[in-house]
């Protein structure tokens, strides 16, 4: 039998790792790349450090507004579906891509796997948010990180073809970090010393499109002390557009985007860590480091209710605050799996396309 994975972002990337070494245990594999992130440090560097075979089709779609580039990614992905006739399309996440993948693969009635399904931040001006509810209604099987997912999707009616499964990032986190602290010199290279340094990412549409949003983060970076800042291209360009980045670049070490092992270590290292990012929300707490999230919800309630991360919006002042005051309240528990999650998740697929084929 055939899976399909679709993949086009860092996130997507990240989460495919270990889930395509378990697939071709027992499956045929294609990796469909939509080309989503085009920068060689946001796609290719992903690929070589976390071992995921070559993709054999790349869209190249690149940056577009959401409507043309999920438009293009559809009908890219539609062409590769009807050659390679897949039993099942995995998508994973709530990019962009994940929302062309399971379109393209419905509208064929091919199956979909949604890897991380029944996230809800509640707020439907993100796009993630409409990217995630929609492909989880369209899709046949929905593996969830928590057991918070499982609830949001019961309230929406979901419940047949839903797994808990655990977090597949618990599965790459717990698999690399020992080998990024062999190989990784980035601590070296940027004159860096454990714990002495704040991390800092930014990149969602409601931050960087929001020019007083993205005004008051920068203001609230430049008065904390020794922040390093891996930036996002568009996030580049946009305070580039905006006349504030030789402001930031005066006060904050600025970066340009680094590979995974580089984040790892960079993350596992840092005092706290201050981000809009789902993905890095997660890994700060399996890091063990205080997270400061500069939005006004997010998807991972656990980590608040747990204690070790604390949402603050955009205000300079807040977030500033947060940075010099905040810890943890709590013990950490094993609230995204034991790291078997990629297990878990082939396992559903073979017991559910057994199932169909009887």
């Amino acid at each position: 039998m055939k899976i399909a994975s679709i993949v086009g972002a860092r996130p997507n990337f990240v989460k495919l790792a270990p889930v395509s070494r378990e697939i071709r245990k027992g499956f045929d594999e294609i990796i469909i790349h939509t080309g989503q992130h085009y920068d060689y440090q946001m796609d290719r560097i992903f690929f070589q450090e976390l071992g995921i075979p070559k993709p054999d089709y790349h869209l190249g779609v690149g940056s577009a507004s959401h409507g043309r580039q999920t438009g293009d990614m559809l009908r890219g992905i539609e062409d590769v579906l009807l050659k390679e006739k897949p039993d099942m399309a995995q998508v994973f996440g709530d990019t962009n891509t994940t929302l062309a993948g399971a379109l393209a693969a419905t509208k064929l009635h091919i199956p979909v796997a949604h890897v991380e399904a029944g996230l809800r931040s509640f707020d439907r001006k993100m796009p993630e948010e409409v990217n995630r509810v929609l492909v989880d209604h369209c899709s046949d099987l929905l593996s969830c990180p928590t057991k918070t997912a499982v609830g949001n999707l019961e309230k929406e009616g979901i419940t047949k073809g839903v797994h808990l499964t655990g977090d597949v990032m618990a599965d790459i986190l717990k698999e690399c970090i020992s080998i990024a602290e062999k190989r990784s010199k980035v601590l070296e290279d940027l004159e860096l010393r454990p714990k002495k340094y704040y991390l800092a990412t930014v990149h969602r549409a409601e931050n960087t499109d929001d020019t007083k949003r993205l005004k008051s983060i920068i203001d609230a970076l430049c008065d904390i002390e020794n922040v390093v800042f891996p930036c996002h291209p568009r996030t580049e360009k946009l305070l580039r557009e905006r006349d504030l980045f030789n402001i930031l670049n005066e006060k904050v070490k600025v970066i340009k985007p680094v590979g995974y092992l580089d984040m790892l270590l960079l993350e596992n290292n840092a005092r706290k860590i201050l981000t809009d990012s789902g993905g890095v929300q997660k890994e700060a707490y399996m890091l063990k480091v205080p997270c400061i999230t500069m939005r006004d919800e997010t998807e991972w309630v656990e980590t608040v209710q747990d204690g070790w991360n604390v949402v603050v919006g955009a205000t300079r002042e807040t977030i500033v605050e947060m940075a010099k005051e905040f810890k943890p309240a709590s013990e950490q528990r094993e609230m995204f799996g034991k790291g078997d999650a990629s297990v878990r998740i082939v396992k559903a697929m073979k017991d559910y396309l057994r199932d169909r084929s009887l």
